[in-house]
């Protein structure tokens, strides 16, 4: 057991999302004395994750679930006690859909990693034309390349597996994660792991098998691929909340931060109010442009690399009918909208199906998708703009012409960090700078991953890293280094 320190030192973290949370909580337990403050500019904790209930709806205006094999998604709702509330997705067939022209076809069975390794589905998609299908067997006969230079995603499946098979296949699915334009992100900063395996096994289709093989070698039983708690995910930040306030943590809601100084010691968090809170240690678990904004008096170098993240806006409403009023009942999870269909809607997922209680019994509850970057242009409206725009795409592909007796509008502007070419390489000198800078760590899902586990991986390093720095001071250590990330 970690003694707990006796000079009570304090931590401001700034931001309350699940970063955030997750950092405060981790001091808390790795140095018990500390007294921890949270500052959040908005009303509420808990950022992109906010669950509404009522009337037998759960709507969900962020991420409605987290990947399973990350462990920190898991791992922090067992900790929290919230291990038996989690649910999969409902046992339905596990089918999506694509547009193509004026209709969906089915996405065919066998994506690994955003890469199609059955040949028999593939074979039969009417998503991909013969030339196509022959262009993505090709695969097995291009040479790898090996010199581990970056490369745009969209570049990198163009290369192995043809224009047919990013713009039909993948794009639609790699645009359902980040939002982003696949031709500009990063091959090694969004998944490093498929540059990996062509160098390894000599092309993108073995090395995503080989993977795929070496995973089921040793997993057991199949495991769900996605995790919620059954009442919403906002259930892990309110438990989150619970905890922190019973162990004495401020939460200072509604007042936002202005600016980050170094003072003698330790730093100081002016808010825009002009007040100014002392600090032994900061964790800014912000929004990176943010996090720019309020490390600029600190150092202008990390400064700028921060705010040279880029992010996309995007808008999730939420939509509901009584089943009658729903003509086509799609036996699927939802579909996607590939970029060449030059639609307003991203995707759509029927809600209802792919999760058990989000709607009452006899009733249709759909998440409808709106923009991705580069196409901000479609936020400009107000809420019954886009409204409008999911009752459209709604009415297009499944025939509801009915209103709905349900609408939220939930927008999100940037929101979604861009893990564009260089990314990596800014990530590294944000680590070096930052890493300089004792009193600091900084925490969010705009470095090394988007995901609700990643989030909360890169917030608990934060507060493991800053327990130590506070536990060194204790026993009368030299500071040292290596905060940063």
């Amino acid at each position: 057991m970690i003694p707990t320190i006796a000079s009570s030192p304090s931590v401001v973290v700034l931001g309350g999302g699940i970063s955030g949370l997750a950092a405060a909580y981790r001091v808390l337990q790795r140095a018990p004395g500390a007294r921890v403050t949270i500052v959040e500019g908005e009303s509420r904790l808990g950022g992109k994750i906010a669950t509404e209930r009522g009337d037998g709806f759960l709507i969900e205006s962020g991420p409605d679930s987290f990947l399973a094999a990350k462990p920190r998604g898991v791992g922090l709702c067992e900790e929290l006690g919230l291990g038996p509330e989690l649910q999969a997705i409902t046992p339905r067939p596990h089918r999506a859909y694509v547009l193509r022209g004026s209709r969906l076809l089915e996405l065919p069975e066998g994506l690994t990693g955003l890469v199609p390794t059955k040949l028999g589905p593939l074979a039969k998609t009417p998503l991909l034309s013969p030339r196509g299908k022959a262009r993505m067997a090709l695969d097995y006969a291009i040479p790898a390349r090996t010199d581990g230079e970056d490369e745009p995603l969209g570049g990198f499946i163009r290369r192995r597996l043809g224009d047919e098979a990013w713009e039909r296949l993948v794009e639609p699915l790699m645009a359902g994660i980040y939002a982003g334009d696949g031709d500009l992100l990063s091959v090694m900063a969004t998944f490093p792991q498929l540059r990996q395996g062509e160098a390894a096994h000599g092309g993108l289709i073995r090395g995503v098998l080989a993977a795929k093989a070496a995973s089921a070698a040793g997993s057991g039983p199949a495991k769900p691929a996605f995790l919620t708690p059954r009442e919403g995910l906002g259930r892990l930040v309110e438990r989150l909340e619970a905890r922190l306030r019973a162990a004495g943590v401020e939460i200072r809601l509604g007042v936002p931060a202005r600016q980050v100084r170094e003072r003698a010691g330790g730093a100081e968090v002016v808010l825009r109010s002009g007040e100014a809170l002392a600090a032994d240690a900061v964790i800014v678990a912000t929004q990176a442009w943010a996090a720019g904004e309020l490390l600029a008096g600190v150092s202008e170098p990390l400064a700028a690399d921060l705010r040279a993240i880029p992010y996309a806006s995007s808008a999730i409403v939420s939509l509901a009918w009584p089943q009658a009023d729903v003509p086509r009942v799609l036996e699927a999870h939802g579909y996607l909208n590939p970029k060449v269909e030059n639609r307003a809607a991203l995707a759509c997922t029927w809600t209802s199906q792919k999760w058990a209680g989000r709607a009452p019994e006899g009733h249709v509850l759909m998440r409808i998708f709106i923009g991705r970057f580069g196409r901000e242009e479609l936020l400009a409206g107000d809420d019954s703009d886009l409204e409008r725009i999911a009752r459209d795409e709604v009415r297009e592909r499944l025939g509801i012409t009915a209103a709905p007796e349900l609408a939220r509008v939930q927008r999100w502007p940037q929101g979604m960090p861009q893990f564009l070419l260089g990314h990596p390489e800014r990530v590294a000198r944000i680590e070096s700078e930052a890493a300089g800078i004792p009193w600091l760590a900084i925490a969010g899902n705009a470095y090394r991953g988007v995901g609700l586990p990643d989030a909360i991986a890169s917030g608990e390093a934060a507060g493991e890293r800053i327990a130590a720095l506070l536990r060194r001071r204790q026993a009368g250590e030299p500071a040292g280094t290596g905060a940063g990330l």
